[in-house]
């Protein structure tokens, strides 16, 4: 009896192996991680985005609904609980994407009105948080990259035979993802260098 227990554990770790129910687990795993590392960028930029806007404040006070308009977004970007389960969840998960790209397109037309104040562009302060908003907006490019990719792999695996069976039988199913046709778009301006340092922005590895 003992034997036969033994071989039935064996067949069922080799088939549940070659259904593609340990490729789920993995890909999962590398979903819930890289879903973190896009909102630990995400997060970053909206910490940034205080002090931009006091920075802004001091020296472009006629541009009030410019600024309003980023604080509103950072608003509802932020007051959206992104928690893991939200991958799973396609309407939350736009609504999600929608807020950000908001946020994404409020910055961006800030930064576009801040060229027209030559003392603000001449600030350190400023040139500090925008070579600091410019390197995280390439981390989140990167990180949602990343995640593309893993809900990429993850989601041909429940729809491929036979491990969409394995799907089925344990309730797996497809996440939302990311849209990719508007990634130039969400990208904030770049100023390629800033005052006397001449630093550039690199896209992390």
């Amino acid at each position: 009896m003992r034997k036969f227990l033994l071989a039935l554990v064996a067949t069922l770790a080799f088939g549940l192996s070659g259904c593609g129910y340990n490729t789920f687990q993995s890909t999962d795993e590398q979903i819930k991680a890289s879903w973190s590392e896009v909102l630990n960028q995400y997060q970053r930029r909206a910490d940034l985005v205080p002090n931009l806007v006091n920075t802004v404040k001091g020296y472009a006070q006629y541009e009030q609904d410019t600024l309003l308009a980023v604080t509103n977004a950072r608003s509802r970007a932020t007051a959206i609980n992104a928690t893991p389960a939200l991958v799973n969840d396609p309407a939350a998960f736009a609504k999600f994407e929608a807020a950000q790209r908001e946020l994404s397109g409020a910055l961006s037309r800030l930064l576009v009105v801040v060229e027209k104040y030559p003392d603000l562009k001449a600030n350190t302060g400023y040139r500090d948080l925008q070579a600091q908003l410019e390197g995280t907006e390439n981390r989140i490019a990167v990180a949602r990259n990343r995640y593309i990719k893993s809900v990429q792999d993850y989601n041909v695996t429940v729809r491929s035979f036979p491990s969409n069976l394995t799907a089925m039988v344990f309730g797996y199913s497809v996440k939302a993802n990311f849209t990719v046709t508007d990634e130039k778009a969400l990208a904030v301006p770049q100023t390629g260098s800033f005052g006397a340092s001449g630093a550039k922005t690199e896209v992390p590895k």
